[in-house]
């Protein structure tokens, strides 16, 4: 059978083509009875769109380029105040999507879901008006609520570990991956005696991935000696010291930086007899050892994936959401020992001559 369009959908329900685009566009022109009538009819038919479709021809309509350009929505949930480190995270992530959407030549427009600000209800009507069908969403400092949204008309990837309102595809730091990583790193260097301290809320909310390969570590590499990871509900120098003082830790693994001085206010010469790797750099003033979690290509990744949905039209909450990692990259700093150099290989012998 020939493939159905809007003209046969037309011939067949006895109707304008522009009414058949209309009513599968959900547009307010078409009664909510014709509208359902042109629905059924083209599920019945076969009949998939492109939500592409018509914003190709729009634009082509209005530029005398024949250049195609998409725009992705991303989306930032702003529930209250934000830390100055997950500000930056965000923009570096944003400026990912943003660089990345370019070079596939689609744009991006930012909008803000807060309580003060737009609603989720407003933000429907808003993409639905100007034929935006694919989002990004950025990380969220709570648990993400966008069900409300219609997602029979889009689809989306979130820049974290997990949604569930609605499931979606997800991109976000390998946390454990990096975590194994920057241990049997130390260990190449020398360090036998890692420390972790971490907050409670963080350790959960990353399903305790950094504390589990930090265990495993522990566990299976040879000639450690194993060092109990501080779990607090808010990291102080009350708290850390008693700590650092007790287990001695040769290198200390943490996102408050302000544990340099507190090593060193009990003695701890850095990085001669101990060493501090922070695990964000983007939550440090100081110059130190840091592990970069790749914001922006997490957010360049992010827009490959939802504009690779977007052309393959894959609309609506996917049947099994994927999650895709990136790794962290060590960033060198006073605070840790140089890495360990392998001697040269010696020189290969001038061959002998008759």
């Amino acid at each position: 059978m020939a493939t159905p369009t809007l003209r046969t959908l037309a011939r067949t329900l006895g109707l304008s083509r522009t009414t058949i685009s209309d009513a599968l566009r959900g547009s307010p022109r078409v009664n909510a009875r014709t509208a359902e009538r042109v629905r059924a009819a083209a599920k019945a038919a076969g009949y998939e769109s492109n939500p592409l479709t018509g914003t190709v021809m729009s634009l082509l309509r209005r530029s005398r380029s024949q250049e195609f350009r998409g725009v992705l929505a991303a989306i930032e949930i702003v529930d209250g105040p934000q830390p100055s480190h997950a500000i930056r995270y965000n923009e570096r992530v944003l400026a990912g999507v943003a660089e990345r959407a370019k070079a596939l030549a689609f744009k991006v427009d930012r909008f803000e879901i807060s309580p003060a600000g737009l609603r989720l209800s407003r933000l429907d009507a808003i993409l639905q008006a100007r034929g935006i069908h694919a989002m990004v969403i950025l990380p969220a400092a709570g648990v993400p609520d966008l069900a409300g949204l219609d997602w029979q008309r889009y689809t989306a990837v979130y820049i974290d570990y997990l949604i569930d309102h609605p499931p979606l595809h997800c991109v976000c730091s390998d946390h454990y991956h990096s975590m194994i990583s920057l241990l049997q790193e130390l260990y190449r260097r020398g360090y036998r005696r890692p420390g972790l301290f971490i907050e409670i809320t963080h350790d959960e909310r990353l399903h305790f991935r950094w504390e589990g390969a930090f265990l495993a570590l522990q566990k299976y590499l040879p000639n450690i000696t194993a060092v109990p990871a501080l779990r607090l509900q808010a990291v102080t120098r009350a708290r850390f010291e008693p700590w650092f003082r007790k287990y001695d830790p040769d290198v200390v693994l943490g996102h408050c930086a302000e544990a340099i001085d507190w090593m060193e206010a009990c003695g701890a010469q850095i990085p001669k007899t101990h060493a501090f790797v922070c695990l964000n750099s983007l939550r440090t003033e100081n110059d130190c050892a840091a592990l970069d979690l790749q914001a922006s290509h997490l957010g360049a990744r992010a827009a490959e994936l939802v504009i690779g949905q977007l052309l393959h039209n894959e609309l609506g909450i996917p049947e099994e959401p994927s999650l895709t990692t990136i790794s962290a990259k060590l960033i060198e700093g006073p605070t840790l020992r140089g890495p360990v150099v392998a001697p040269a290989a010696p020189a290969a012998a001038s061959p002998v001559t008759a």
